[in-house]
């Protein structure tokens, strides 16, 4: 019998023999395979997205902590952008 391909996971095509195992167990071994996938993308999607939350409540977290300033920064002195005359 011809070799069946599996799925691209660890960067290169791997190949077995199908005569090794009925074509059940070749169907299993595949779903198995995509479960595995499936999950880790999960996985990776949440932690994609608990990322992307810290981030807006850092950000909001700042924008109020800047809000109840007790001096906004506009009455600073601040270096001129133009050598002075003479």
């Amino acid at each position: 019998m011809r070799p069946a391909r599996l799925g691209d996971e660890g960067g290169g095509i791997a190949e077995r023999d199908a005569d090794t195992g009925s074509q059940g167990e070749t169907i299993m071994f595949e779903i198995e395979l995509h479960r595995l996938r499936h999950d880790d993308l999960v996985r990776q999607a949440e932690a994609e997205r608990r990322v992307r939350e810290a981030v807006r409540v850092r950000r909001a977290a700042r924008r109020g902590a800047a809000a109840r300033g007790a001096e906004p920064e506009s009455h600073t002195r601040r270096r001129s952008w133009f050598a002075r005359t003479a």
